[in-house]
Formats: structure tokens, C-alpha cells, sequence
């Protein structure tokens, strides 16, 4: 792998996000763990990761208005939603906010490197 693949955690459940991160760190990403939306974008602006794994009920700014925000500035950006929102009608508003793909709490970590594989077209493994 020529570097670690980046990796932006924003979820404000701490104990989650930062289980998350530690899981994801020892698969070999670069991990990056903030607990709310104005951190994340402070985040971005130093980092600009690979990734973003973004809950939606975080406090102050969701989840959804993040995403619109990170998007309009980098596009190209891969966003991931980690949420208990699972209903049809949350996913469906999750891809039309410009998430890549929604994916619904308690994630397993084989399934989450998969998505991040198969929608963000890249893996540390491929770094």
C-alpha cells in the first residue's frame, strides 16, 4: 500500500464512533473520529479523506444537511451513512442528499469494507 486510505468518522454516539475507528485502524485505514458536524467539517478541510462515514442524527446539523454541505464542496467525495434510520424512506432520502450508500446500525465491519470497496472504489489493500 503506497499510503493509508483515509477515513472521516462522525458519529455522535462516542463510544460507537470511536469503536468504529479503532476497528477500521487496525484493517490498515487512516482513521479520523469527530462527534459532530462542525468538527467534521473543520475535519475535512485538513484531511479531505477518501471517505466519509456520516450518522444522520447528529445535533445541530443532521446528517442529511452535512452531507449537502461536504458535497458542495468536494463532489467527488464518498459518503457513507452508518444510521439507525433504516426505514425505505430514510435510504431513499440518504441517496438523494448525495450519500453513496446508506447503510443501517449495527454495521458489520465485513459488510461496511465491502461498500467501502465496492462504492468508493478503493481500499488500503489497493492504496
Amino acid at each position: 500500500m503506497s499510503r493509508p486510505w483515509s477515513v472521516l468518522i462522525v458519529d455522535d454516539n462516542r463510544d460507537a464512533g470511536d469503536l468504529l475507528g479503532e476497528v477500521l485502524a487496525a484493517l490498515g485505514y487512516s482513521i479520523r473520529v469527530v462527534h459532530d458536524s462542525n468538527a467534521a467539517l473543520a475535519a475535512v478541510e485538513q484531511l479531505v479523506p477518501d471517505a466519509a462515514l456520516l450518522d444522520i442524527g447528529l445535533p445541530e446539523i443532521d446528517g442529511y444537511e452535512l452531507a449537502r454541505m461536504l458535497h458542495e464542496r468536494w463532489p467527488a467525495l464518498c459518503l457513507i451513512a452508518i444510521t439507525g434510520y433504516g426505514q425505505p424512506a430514510d435510504r431513499e432520502r440518504a441517496l438523494a442528499t448525495g450519500f453513496t450508500a446508506h447503510m443501517t446500525k449495527p454495521v458489520s465491519i465485513t459488510d461496511l469494507v465491502a461498500t467501502l470497496e465496492l462504492y468508493c472504489g478503493n481500499t488500503p489493500s489497493r492504496g
